[in-house]
């Protein structure tokens, strides 16, 4: 019998726990990541759910990762005719039953994923896998400080629903402390144990989500569940001095995350203070959003291989537009996004980075009576005009910001690391992969080091940069200098995404999450024994 290090990191600490004492049972990092997915669904409901996406970045040692897109597509009948007959000109709505016009994926991406695992060793059953979920739901969750801000953030637009009111208590928003049940929700994953997660998309589970959309106005039909699968997917890739970096293609924004982190290692050795790698991180966030608009939509309408743009000569090309000592100009149409990002590493090596989200706080608003299900609002990333990029197409997908990261580097140590964040998240990873891997900063202190932010957030109409007061006393002035438009956020802000990252070396586990979350980085022993599937 051996002895291994596991490590789990979620910015919620009862999922994280989930994840760990999955680990330290014998199971493997999906199965793991999955416990905690069904966990964080219920503590952190605003950020993410069984009615939203999932994306996964799956890492065995020695072998290239795979990745799972499990995203949504448009609703067989959400077309610009559909919102037409509804009076719906300009604009796909923000939130209601016209702004729930994608299927949820994340589901059918624990089933894809958890197919992988049962090829690694035995698979733990589902009722392992689910069961704290389903006590947590049903006996019910401590509000939280980043909850209970959600509550009170959108309680004028959801409160005169009555089917949003298991999201609160006594038709009031959620204060930080008091005890949520979601009945509904726990039912509903009792069911996914008892018939399994397909019964999401071809069972009863199906059939119930499918009319409460289709009552509540949703475009969103039976069929659309029934023709739904998520699917594995090659991920974009990038060497760099340090390593070679992964992320999502599209329809995700994984692409500016590479190009960020590639075009900076191209000027890394200009860096001379702090002021110097802040700005050339948000200079090559540019150069990286730029191609990224340009670009970035469903895989079908792709004009270019994005691999293309991860080129060694199109990079250098890239970083000589870069000016050391000014800013370029920033108008720019900023993502927004809520989101949760988890990582694991089980007692094999094999390591998961996974991104789970509804899009905005509690998604499209609209819940389903019958199963407890809060449904997404990523549709509203599409547009209704024929000639953007972001064409609303029945089957096809809209933009994401979610993007989980993988890094093989050259010392042989891997890393897995993410953020939620919405346009912050290429920015966050950039900032703790930098401070941990170029200035070998520790993993936790990297993470909780003053951040910034470039671009615009909900209710604000400027493109400015945004940085939390601890960092902007170091360097604001001298980016105030380079011309950087620069707007002070309170330390420790929330606005700043909640990072995590776990790191492996050959004899080591480290994890570490945010302070600006509820999170935890958890890292213990399990002892091993032979549990390979035969």
């Amino acid at each position: 019998m051996n002895t291994a290090q596991v490590a789990f990191t979620a910015p919620h600490f009862a999922a994280a726990n989930v994840g760990k004492q999955i680990l330290e049972n014998g199971g493997t990092a999906i199965e793991a990541m999955v416990a905690a997915a069904a966990s964080i669904a219920v503590e952190y409901p605003h950020m993410n759910g069984l009615g939203g996406d999932g994306f996964w970045l799956i890492s065995e040692p020695n072998k290239d990762p795979i990745g799972i897109d499990a995203s949504g597509v448009a609703s067989k009948n959400a077309d610009l005719d559909y919102y037409q007959r509804h009076q719906i000109n300009g604009a796909i709505p923000s939130r209601g039953a016209k702004a729930a016009l994608t299927m949820a994926g994340a589901v059918a991406g624990w089933q894809q994923a958890l197919a992988i695992s049962s090829q690694w060793q035995t698979p733990l059953p589902l009722s392992k896998l689910l069961d704290t979920a389903i006590s947590q739901a049903k006996w019910g969750i401590e509000v939280t400080q980043s909850l209970s801000d959600a509550s009170f953030k959108t309680y004028d637009e959801f409160a005169l629903d009555p089917h949003f009111a298991p999201f609160l208590i006594k038709g009031k928003a959620l204060k930080k402390g008091k005890i949520l049940k979601l009945t509904a929700l726990s039912n509903t994953l009792q069911t996914l144990v008892n018939n399994g997660l397909e019964d999401f998309y071809q069972g009863d589970i199906a059939e119930k989500l499918a009319q409460d959309l289709q009552e509540s106005g949703s475009p969103i039909c039976i069929e659309d569940f029934r023709s739904y699968q998520a699917k594995i997917v090659k991920p974009l890739s990038v060497n760099t001095s340090k390593g070679r970096l992964y992320n999502l293609p599209a329809p995700t924004q994984g692409i500016a995350s590479l190009l960020t982190l590639a075009i900076y290692d191209k000027l890394a050795d200009k860096v001379g203070s702090e002021a110097d790698m802040a700005h050339l991180l948000i200079e090559s966030t540019k150069q990286a959003f730029i191609l990224r608009d340009k670009y970035v939509s469903d895989e079908s309408r792709l004009n270019i291989d994005l691999a293309d743009l991860l080129s060694e000569e199109y990079i250098q090309t890239l970083a000589k537009n870069i000016d050391l000592q000014h800013a370029l100009p920033w108008p720019h149409e900023a993502k927004q996004g809520d989101t949760i990002w988890m990582g694991a590493c089980d007692s094999e090596g094999r390591m998961v980075s996974y991104i789970q989200s509804l899009y905005w706080e509690f998604g499209s608003g609209v819940v389903s009576p019958s199963t407890g299900i809060v449904w997404n609002n990523r549709g509203t990333s599409f547009s209704l005009n024929p000639n953007s990029l972001q064409f609303l197409q029945p089957g096809l997908k809209p933009f994401h910001t979610l993007n989980p990261a993988f890094a093989d580097l050259h010392d042989g140590r891997r890393m897995v690391y993410g953020t939620m964040g919405g346009e912050g998240q290429p920015q966050t990873q950039a900032a703790l992969f930098v401070r941990h891997v170029y200035q070998e900063q520790a993993l936790d202190h990297s993470i909780s080091l003053g951040r910034w932010l470039l671009g615009r957030t909900w209710g604000d109409a400027s493109h400015n940069l945004k940085i939390e007061r601890d960092l902007a006393e170091q360097i604001g002035n001298k980016l105030g200098e380079l011309g950087h438009d620069i707007a002070i956020v309170e330390a420790c802000n929330e606005l700043m995404g909640h990072a995590g990252a776990i790191v492996k070396s050959a004899d080591n586990v480290i994890a570490a999450s945010d302070p600006r979350s509820d999170g935890k980085g958890l890292v213990s022993e399990h002892h091993t024994t032979n549990t390979k599937a035969e």
